[in-house]
C-alpha cells in the first residue's frame, strides 16, 4: 500500500470523467434494464472502437478529427442498424445486438493482426486508460453529455426509438475513448441494476449514489495498490452494489398470503 500515490492532480480529473459517465448512463442504464437489451452498450462501445481502430490504421491521429468522426460515424451506423432490427426482428433483438459485438470485436482484431502495437490498443480500448484524461478534454465531453441529459430529460418520451438509439451512441462513443468498454458497460448496468430494487422516484438517486461511491472506493483503491485502475473500478461497482443490496434488504423473505383466505 503507497500512500504516496493519493495524488490528488491525477485522481480529481479521473474522478471528474467517472461523474461525466455516469452522469449519462445512470439514466440510459435504467432505460436499458426496462427495454431487455443490457448489452447494448457493449456492442455499440465495440462499434465506436472498431471506427477508431479503422480510422488508426489509415494512419490518422488518435487525437484528431478523423478518428472521433470515425468513431461516431462507426456507432451511429450500429445504432441505425439495431434500430431496424429491433423493428422487423424484435423477439431476438438481444442475440443481434450480441453477433453485432462479436463481428466488430472480431474485425478490430483483424484490422489489429500486423500492428506491433496492436495489442496495446486493444488494451487500451477495453480498460482504459482514466487516470491519464486530462482536464482540457472532459469540457467539450461535459458540453455534449449536458446537452445530452437536456434531450433525455426533455424529450425522452417523444424521441422514439431511433432517437433512443442515436443519443445513446453519440453518448457511448465518448465514455469509450474516457474510460474503455469494460468500465462503460459496468457503469451503464451496475448502478441501475442496484437501482431496480427500489422505487421509482428514488432509483436515479440510487443509481448515481451506487457509481460514485464505485468510481470513489476504485480510483482509491487503485492508487493506493498499484491496480490497473479500470478494472479496479468495475469490482469496486461490484463491491458497493453488493452493499446497497445487502443493505435495502435484498435476501428478505417475500410475503406470503395470510391463512384461510
Amino acid at each position: 500500500m503507497n500512500w504516496d500515490n493519493l495524488e490528488l492532480g491525477i485522481l480529481a480529473p479521473a474522478f471528474l470523467a467517472g461523474v461525466l459517465v455516469l452522469s449519462t448512463h445512470v439514466p440510459l442504464g435504467l432505460q436499458v434494464l426496462n427495454r431487455g437489451i443490457v448489452f447494448i452498450d457493449l456492442a455499440i462501445a465495440q462499434v465506436a472502437g472498431l471506427g477508431v481502430t479503422a480510422a488508426s490504421a489509415f494512419g490518422f491521429e488518435p487525437e484528431g478529427w478523423r478518428v472521433q468522426a470515425a468513431a461516431v460515424g462507426a456507432a451511429l451506423l450500429g445504432a441505425l442498424l439495431l434500430t431496424w432490427t429491433e423493428k422487423i426482428w424484435p423477439e431476438v433483438q438481444e442475440a443481434l445486438i450480441g453477433v453485432l459485438f462479436v463481428v466488430a470485436a472480431c474485425i478490430e482484431l483483424l484490422l489489429l493482426a500486423n500492428n506491433p502495437h496492436g495489442g496495446e490498443h486493444l488494451k487500451d480500448l477495453l480498460v482504459g486508460q482514466i487516470l491519464w484524461v486530462s482536464p482540457e478534454k472532459l469540457i467539450p465531453v461535459a458540453i455534449l453529455y449536458a446537452a445530452a441529459l437536456a434531450v433525455w430529460f426533455a424529450l425522452r418520451a417523444r424521441i422514439g426509438q431511433i432517437g433512443f438509439y442515436v443519443l445513446f451512441a453519440l453518448v457511448v462513443t465518448q465514455s469509450v475513448q474516457l474510460v474503455g468498454v469494460y468500465l462503460v458497460f459496468a457503469s451503464l448496468i451496475i448502478p441501475a441494476l442496484a437501482a431496480k430494487r427500489f422505487p421509482e422516484p428514488l432509483r436515479l438517486g440510487v443509481g448515481y449514489g451506487v457509481g460514485l461511491g464505485g468510481y470513489v472506493l476504485g480510483l482509491a483503491a487503485s492508487a493506493l495498490f498499484d491496480l490497473p485502475t479500470g478494472a479496479v473500478v468495475v469490482v469496486a461497482l461490484l463491491a458497493v452494489f453488493v452493499i446497497v443490496g445487502a443493505a435495502s434488504g435484498l435476501g428478505r423473505k417475500p410475503m406470503t398470503a395470510p391463512a384461510g383466505g
